[in-house]
């Protein structure tokens, strides 16, 4: 079947090109009806800064080959199954599913890749499945404790959707730094105690909330390596620092001369293609995806979408994005 794709071909370069896609007996054949952008992975593709030899991601068929130009990426397409193949059956017929598939305006699947998109969930919530999904993880990685004092650096979509499942927690403090006002307005919303930006750290009066310890979990979400090193001055001893940004080919410079050994603080990555060792004897993929849905219910997940842009349009969403980021936060290609 023709389809239209979109494809990275070169920094700050998106072209969308006549494809096919053909699906097999144990497949379907989904109508895109929305997808979104990814301000973190697909921005630092956008404008080449994501290692081109590495892997799109092994754990998922539908992106093949690396990272280099041009490529096909994207991982939260949500449609319409309108045609299925002669082994799959008839209840997959016009259901609404869920794909971690390139933004196109059609594509094949097997039912087993697909979610389908539980009752009183709307497609333009579910297309921020993946994004819940991360923010999950994150959660689950950093085991916020009873009473402890958290600081999360970051308030993008991600961070938000973090910040929302955090507020939940019985904590002492939340608090989160990010340099956009409207962004650390949109935290307060989600659950934030208090907030700043960035170039008002050190936080005198954050001396009564963080106390002569420090933080005890912190997390690093904002795509900005220089973040890190921040985050390692509000971290107590013995405390937790979550790094849940990728950051491409952008190099993070970091000051581990001071009280960083001392302090003895966990620097810990966070990755939502795995489960981290330590829960695998609990927790499975479809614990997790149980958990994320749960999740995206609860959420506020629609207040985060400021664009919808036609896929024909692609090119200025991904303009939008990288350009004003005051003013997009999250932004969804429509395809009908």
């Amino acid at each position: 079947m023709e389809r239209r794709s979109l494809y990275f071909t070169g920094p700050r370069t998106v072209e969308l090109r006549e494809t096919s896609t053909a699906y097999s007996s144990e497949e379907v054949l989904v109508e895109t009806h929305v997808s979104a952008v990814s301000t973190g992975t697909e921005l630092l593709i956008y404008n080449g800064q994501a290692p081109s030899d590495l892997s799109a991601d092994e754990t998922l068929d539908a992106l093949q080959g690396d990272l280099s130009y041009p490529l096909r990426y994207g991982y939260a397409a949500v449609g319409a199954v309108v045609e299925t193949g002669a082994a799959v059956g008839d209840e997959w017929l016009g259901r609404t599913v869920m794909a971690f598939n390139p933004h196109e305006t059609h594509f094949s699947a097997s039912p087993s890749d697909l979610l389908a998109v539980p009752d009183g969930i709307e497609p333009t919530e579910m297309a921020l499945y993946p994004t819940v999904e991360t923010a999950t993880t994150l959660v689950l990685d950093g085991r916020p404790r009873l009473g402890e004092r958290v600081v999360v650096f970051g308030a993008g979509v991600v961070g938000l959707c973090a910040i929302g499942l955090l507020a939940s927690f019985p904590l002492s403090e939340l608090l989160v730094v990010d340099p956009l006002a409207s962004r650390r307005e949109r935290a307060r919303q989600m659950g934030a105690d208090a907030t700043v930006s960035p170039n008002e750290l050190p936080v005198d009066r954050w001396s009564d909330a963080l106390g002569a310890d420090g933080a005890d979990l912190v997390y690093e979400l904002s795509g900005q390596p220089a973040a890190l090193d921040d985050a390692l001055a509000l971290a107590g001893y013995d405390s937790r620092v979550v790094v849940g940004s990728w950051y491409g080919t952008k190099p993070a410079e970091l000051d581990l001369g001071g009280d960083f050994h001392r302090d003895r603080v966990s620097i810990e990555s966070s990755q939502v293609s795995t489960l981290a060792p330590e829960l695998r004897g609990r927790w499975t993929f479809d614990r997790r995806t149980d958990a994320a849905l749960e999740n995206l219910a609860t959420l506020p997940v629609q207040s985060l979408v400021t664009h919808r842009i036609p896929f024909e349009d692609a090119p200025e969403a991904y303009r939008l994005v990288d350009d004003r980021p005051e003013d997009a936060l999250q932004v969804l290609l429509t395809y009908r």
